[in-house]
């Protein structure tokens, strides 16, 4: 997959969700750093993390716990170095067997060579039964 830099158009723009959208589907923790400067900043719910290096810990710590992920990225709007996207994700919890349907909203920043240099993301998780998946 290439990196596509800035500045977006429609096309570029719709290109690099449909590539955030299959590297996080993949779930290979080890790749996603790669997608993001050395000094990124990023708000993923309540965690805040500085540093590429900061984000391999931080995945693995987490996706464990999400287990039958699925996600949907939708772009909401770009303009120059900037993308921002409505989401949707389903995921059982590996603890509790709990099932998850997550609703959010993220807004990316990207360097001249469309590495994401800031990411924000939003989120609310509702419990769902199993069975009751649409993704």
């Amino acid at each position: 997959m290439t990196v596509l830099k800035p500045p977006f158009n429609e096309e570029t723009a719709r290109a690099t969700v449909q590539r955030a959208q299959d590297l996080w589907n993949a779930r290979d923790a080890s790749v996603i750093p790669g997608e993001y400067t050395v000094d990124t900043k990023w708000r993923y719910r309540d965690a805040f993390l500085t540093g590429r290096d900061a984000i391999l810990p931080f995945l693995e710590g987490r996706w464990p716990i999400q287990q039958d992920y699925v996600l949907r990225k939708h772009l909401w709007s770009y303009v120059g170095d900037r993308v921002s996207v409505r989401f949707e994700c389903e995921w059982r919890h590996g603890e509790t067997g709990q099932c998850y349907r997550t609703f959010g909203n993220e807004h990316w920043e990207f360097d001249a060579d469309g590495l994401c240099s800031v990411l924000d993301l939003s989120a609310n998780d509702v419990p769902i039964q199993p069975g009751e998946q649409i993704l």
